[in-house]
């Protein structure tokens, strides 16, 4: 066949079968996709140990010497046992194979060799069931051993002396050591892919692939790093630890360096686009705006305000994320600068992650414009779920240019909704959303490229800022606004203390017997679900991310059904303490004018207790609720319980979070909750949340949880190496912005692009 490059595709070099078998598992269709499924960890044969010493229960590597080899029918089940007895000279071991009784011809009496297994205990007898074992050749001398009792002389690798003669089991002492200490690599493995079949296949694929370097020879020596085809040969074959780790080290280098090019070469692509410049008008709508403020804005929205301001007032498209804390007060400087692009013909696109906050974002954009400028700028809403005579009247509005505002979900990215002139987009709680994701929103704006501001009231640590928002520029607002009286955590183990959710109810009636609201929380919707996702076409997403078949739960306790919406209203409605309580639900599964009207209802004060999932867990603002109870907050991330609890203290009250769970002290599941309960420093939880997850797909749709385009570079681990090849990348692209003078590694780069793209369009 021809020669086999990174980008050959599997079929023809491992067998159409092997090949099918991979890309159903891993999704693999190239070489170089499989050589990318690095090792999980790696193990050893075991040191050498004399059988006089062995520890049950662990993995050994003994030096031996066949004494006796039996092979029987069993009693109680077909098939054959083959028993063989080995010695070290010093004691005895038997090793049992379950019908093969065809490896007698190999483990004759006087065959020596190295076997390695695990020691278990039958009967009383110690032995080693179906080991590893690599016979030294048979034109040795065999001297046969005896294991009657000697004089300890000698030892190897730090084990319990050996005899002196167990030595001359071993024809070459190093070549025996060698292969103890050869690294065995663990893949990460499906039922139907297992490790051992993954080993064999890159051992096929390494002695046909020729790879291509793709860094220059000045970059491998500054930065001590092996040639790729090295690297890729020892991450899987290596011959000692230190083989593996150099070659681990290199790759890490390399997936760290193409991230930082790839999003430098994305904000060096959008440099040179030339976008309408959006200037600030004197006395006209963000004057008359801040004229009406009932409240000075604080100083972190003032200076956020002004970088806002001035990148709208250039040709340059701004491209910015704004994080800050909850409640911070991020949605009000977007607003501000909706306004700045309206003053200029504009128009403004906010894509939100659910249904209930798009309505709360329009609800409360119209509140704080007031009728005149609300009349004027005409705010519209476009979701999926809208009355069909409702959402073709926002459609026809934004697509002609009234709607200067316009507030929507995932419908925002479809084919039938057009802008006249998109001059901004915010995308609220970016964390929701993927690069692909915006980058589809921004194609709407067909005449020139928009300014695009993306925002998250998860607060990012400076690595994860440098790899998951790397092409755009970063402002933080951590200053409260004045008034808020902060939020009081609890964790309220049931565990240990079952009558205390009782207590968490009264406490909620002491709320409502003061005038305030309460909200309380559940993982699920409905009673025997193992899941929070409701029917198609219903709920969002982050609802079901909390449940323990999610990546976000790995790990989780399931000891009892998931606490629910259904059954929390039936609780509640026979608890004494709540009697006269006005109760009502709220979840992603119920028709969007239902959910519309619950929480309008809330907001006015008409309901004491909403029920509710995540779908509250961002952006709703009801300022006279006082209280939340979360109940199974085992069962939700960090970040979610922190941004869930930040609904409550919004008003002139503190704001008190119950965390009611029933985790078991000590376990991870229990920290977490904790954690949670111990600091509302919402960038110190974001490490923590970031240390009990993965990073998620960095450049492709989904960034938080499940699998990630990462292979070897963790963010947090790896925040030396992040800011390193950031400043390598920015060097190499300011000397060759083309990467002419590496085109290898520019074609990588533009396949690893066009990858993702395809693999989003086809999630999408």
């Amino acid at each position: 066949m021809d020669e086999v490059s990174l980008d050959t595709p599997l079929g023809p070099v491992v067998g159409a079968k092997t090949a099918a078998a991979f890309e159903k598992a891993f999704g693999y269709r190239a070489v170089g996709d499989l050589l990318g499924h690095y090792p999980r960890r790696y193990t050893h044969h075991g040191e050498l140990t004399s059988i006089k010493y062995l520890p049950v229960g662990e993995h050994v590597t003994i030096v031996a010497q066949v004494v006796h080899a039996q092979s029987r029918s069993m009693k109680n089940r077909r098939g054959s046992l083959l028993e063989v007895i080995i010695t070290d000279g010093v004691g005895r071991l038997s090793l049992t194979f379950f019908s093969q009784p065809w490896r007698m011809n190999d483990l004759k009496p006087g065959r020596r060799g190295i076997f390695a297994g695990k020691v278990t205990e039958f009967r009383n007898t110690l032995q080693l069931a179906h080991p590893d074992y690599e016979l030294f050749p048979e034109d040795e001398a065999v001297t046969p051993l005896s294991d009657e009792p000697e004089i300890r002389t000698g030892h190897y690798s730090g084990a319990p002396p050996l005899m002196a003669k167990s030595a001359a089991l071993i024809p070459d002492l190093a070549a025996a050591q060698a292969w103890v200490d050869q690294p065995l690599p663990i893949y990460p493995a499906t039922a139907q892919v297992n490790s051992w079949t993954i080993q064999k296949t890159m051992a096929l694929v390494l002695k046909q692939v020729r790879v291509t370097e793709t860094l220059s020879e000045s970059l491998l020596s500054d930065e001590q790093l092996l040639p790729l085809g090295v690297s890729l040969r020892l991450i899987h074959q290596p011959g000692s630890d230190k083989e593996w780790q150099h070659a681990r080290e290199s790759l890490r280098f390399r997936e760290a360096l193409h991230l930082q090019l790839s999003l430098l070469r994305e904000r060096q692509r959008r440099s040179h686009e030339v976008a309408i410049a959006r200037p600030r008008v004197a006395s006209g709508l963000l004057d008359r705006f801040d004229a009406a403020l009932p409240f000075p804005l604080t100083g972190d929205q003032e200076s956020v305000g002004a970088e806002l301001s001035a990148e709208l007032s250039a040709i340059s498209p701004m491209h910015r994320l704004l994080q800050g804390e909850v409640g911070s007060g991020k949605t009000l400087v977007a607003l501000r600068a909706m306004l700045q692009v309206a003053e200029n013909g504009g128009q403004s696109a906010l894509l939100a992650p659910t249904e209930v906050l798009a309505s709360q974002h329009l609800r409360s954009i119209q509140e704080s414009l007031g009728p005149e400028l609300t009349e004027q700028l005409q705010p519209v809403l476009i979701t999926g779920q809208m009355p069909a005579k409702e959402r073709r009247r926002a459609l026809l509005a934004t697509a002609a240019g009234a709607a200067q505002i316009v507030i929507g979900t995932h419908a925002l990215l479809t084919e039938t909704t057009t802008f006249s002139d998109l001059g901004l987009i915010v995308v609220d709680e970016q964390h929701r959303f993927g690069v692909e994701q915006r980058e589809a929103l921004r194609q709407k704006a067909e005449q020139t490229p928009p300014h695009v501001l993306v925002m998250t009231a998860t607060p990012i640590p400076r690595t994860v800022a440098l790899t998951t928002f790397g092409d755009l520029e970063v402002s933080v607002i951590q200053e409260l606004p004045p008034g808020r009286l902060g939020i009081t955590t609890h964790a309220v183990p049931t565990r240990e203390h079952p009558q205390w959710e009782k207590r968490a109810w009264v406490r909620a009636a002491e709320e409502i017997a003061l005038g305030r609201q309460v909200y309380v929380v559940c993982p699920a919707i409905a009673p025997g679900t193992t899941e929070a996702t409701p029917p198609a076409g219903g709920a969002s997403p982050q609802e079901a991310s909390s449940a323990p078949g999610h990546p976000e739960a790995a790990g989780r306790p399931a000891l009892k059904p998931l606490a629910n919406v259904e059954d929390t209203l039936g609780e509640l409605a026979q608890e004494p303490s709540l009697v006269g309580a006005r109760i009502e639900a709220l979840t992603g599964a119920m028709p969007a004018a239902e959910k519309d009207r619950v929480m309008t209802e809330f907001a006015a004060g008409r309901v004491d207790i909403l029920v509710a999932t995540t779908v509250i867990e961002v952006g709703v603002n009801v300022p006279n609720a006082a209280l939340m109870i979360v109940r199974d907050a085992e069962r939700f991330g960090v970040s979610q319980l922190h941004q869930l609890r930040g609904r409550v203290g919004r008003g002139s009250v503190p704001g008190l979070c119950l965390l009611i769970t029933s985790a078991a002290p000590g376990s991870t599941a229990r920290t977490r909750v904790d954690q949670v309960a111990a600091t509302t420093d919402g960038f110190k939880l974001a490490e923590i949340d970031l240390e009990l997850r993965k990073e998620g797909d960095i450049l492709g749709e989904a960034q938080s949880g499940g699998r990630s385009s990462l292979r070897l570079l963790r963010v947090l681990e790896d925040g030396e190496l992040i800011a390193h090849t950031r400043g390598i990348a920015a060097g190499l692209l300011e000397a060759d912005p083309e990467l002419a003078g590496l085109p290898v590694l520019r074609d990588v780069l533009n396949r690893e692009r066009d990858h993702l793209r395809v693999q989003n369009l086809a999630k999408s």
